[in-house]
């Protein structure tokens, strides 16, 4: 029974949908307004000759973080979402040949950290409670808290501190472990939210600790299933979806959000706006006719955004036990090549590839015989590289095949059936992605907490941010944990 009061969420991603759930649950009449024609934002798929193609996110941790959502109404996630575990959870490759598999076997475990530096494992041991001790105070007592006001930050600056946030994740990795190798197997995990290893803070080996407790898990059928679970239990408990319609404006009276508008002309008045769309996009255009839309993407526009991403998706014959669900294929280069991403802007010729082979755990994303793939490797965003991504986007396409073919599956260029890619154009054209970012706002200390986009806009009294533009950043487990922080303040709102 809703309690009179009206919610609406644009934008159905992960953080979206999860933050529609608990208002529901709450007794708040939610909407949820999605542009594409399925939900799930940037876990969108494809089916193509019979493959199913997830578009992302492929990594899924801290799973009870989203049981959470289910149990809020007494209900259990398992109703609607199978997931099973992934083991590894990485398999780390480098162009020496060298394999790191990466789990929380602690065994298997040392011996892959023995193999490449015995003095390491000590060195790992205490790694390891340093990422218990980030994880404590970055996930546990701050990651589902907003940050209203500089007071908020002034209070958790002590605890960083202590913890020594202002340095990177792998200057702080390589006070620990000698081995360059084992400093890249475990700083790499900032790059899956936006982060440059070299300069995103040393808070987020906190990553580390949140896999280790939780594992790495797969939703059968692909992540957009657990999409769908989200979406059938929204509705279960009355929420209203309505697809393919891009809203075109939130209507504001003074400090109040009043209207929604969509392209198709529907308008409706509601309680409270929360937007999961790209931040820049939610203020430059959906609040871009008021004074507040339009002053703070000007302060936006000053702010550093994460890289795109270039993903290769391709169905091919055959089906390989030998390559793990989750690869990395670092290249040549480590600092440099973040360098060239995140700083120089520019294409270089080596790269590191993110392999994902889901069909090798779960066989029904590829007809019987053939395997699901997608090579996915970071690429600066659109304000930094201006190519032409309809020119450069099969040149890269092929590049990164060969390299996957000469490293892995031999003849993959007669094995595929069917192949696409994604560019950071289509970020652009596909989510209203600000230059093509395809993780929102960099996770820098100075762009952390505070310093994000706030959860409850400060002008607009009824307004608010869920997502990876706002506290805590991208990530399954951060959206979802921004959905938290967010509900709490509609709720304690709407409800008062």
């Amino acid at each position: 029974m809703t309690r009179g009061r009206t919610a609406c969420v644009i934008g159905s991603g992960f953080g979206g949908l999860a933050l529609a759930i608990r208002l529901q649950s709450a007794g708040i009449a939610t909407t949820v307004v999605e542009a594409r024609d399925k939900p799930g934002g940037r876990a969108y798929f494809w089916e193509k000759d019979g493959f199913t193609f997830d578009a992302g996110p492929t990594v899924i941790t801290d799973p009870d973080c989203l049981k959470e959502l289910w149990a809020l109404t007494g209900h259990n996630m398992a109703e609607d979402v199978d997931i099973v575990p992934v083991m590894p959870f990485y398999r780390l490759n480098w162009p020496d040949g060298t394999n790191f598999d990466y789990s929380n076997d602690e065994e298997k475990l040392f011996s892959e950290i023995a193999a490449l530096n015995p003095a390491d494992v000590a060195g790992y041991q205490r790694f390891l409670e340093y990422s218990e001790a980030v994880y404590e105070e970055g996930y546990v007592k701050l990651g589902h808290v907003p940050f209203l006001d500089f007071k908020s930050m002034l209070k958790a600056a002590p605890a960083l501190a202590k913890q020594q946030a202002w340095r990177s994740v792998y200057s702080m990795v390589s006070s620990f472990v000698d081995n360059e190798k084992l400093r890249e197997a475990l700083s790499f995990h900032t790059l899956l939210v936006g982060g440059n290893p070299m300069k995103t803070s040393s808070i987020y080996a906190l990553i580390h600790k949140l896999e280790k407790d939780g594992g790495v898990w797969w939703a059968k059928g692909g992540t957009n299933r657990l999409v769908a679970g989200m979406v059938r239990h929204f509705e279960r408990i009355g929420g209203t979806v309505r697809l393919h319609d891009p809203v075109t404006k939130v209507h504001t009276l003074g400090k109040t959000a009043t209207e929604v508008e969509t392209h198709s002309g529907w308008k409706q008045r509601f309680d409270a706006v929360a937007s999961n769309a790209d931040i820049m996009h939610s203020y430059r255009d959906l609040l871009g006719e008021s004074k507040r839309g339009t002053d703070y993407a000007h302060s936006l526009a000053k702010k550093k955004f994460s890289p795109s991403l270039f993903v290769v998706h391709f169905g091919i014959e055959g089906t390989w036990p030998g390559i793990p669900h989750h690869m990395i294929l670092f290249g040549p280069r480590y600092k440099g090549l973040l360098e060239d991403i995140y700083d120089h802007g520019v294409l270089p010729a080596d790269f590191s590839i993110y392999l994902h082979h889901p069909s090798v755990t779960d066989p029904g994303m590829a007809p019987e015989g053939k395997s699901t793939f997608y090579a996915l490797v970071p690429v600066a965003h659109m304000g930094k590289l201006a190519v032409d991504w309809a020119e450069m986007g099969p040149i890269l396409e092929k590049r990164i095949l060969d390299e996957v073919e000469r490293r892995l599956i031999p003849g993959l260029s007669e094995r595929i059936v069917t192949k696409f890619h994604y560019a950071p154009r289509d970020f652009a054209m596909d989510l209203n992605a600000h230059m093509g970012s395809a993780f929102s706002l960099e996770p820098l200390l100075t762009q952390s907490a505070w310093f994000r986009g706030h959860n409850r806009d400060d002008v607009i009294d009824n307004f608010y941010l869920v997502g990876a533009g706002t506290h805590p950043g991208a990530g399954i487990p951060g959206v979802v944990g921004s959905a938290k922080a967010t509900a709490g303040l509609m709720i304690e709102d709407l409800l008062s």
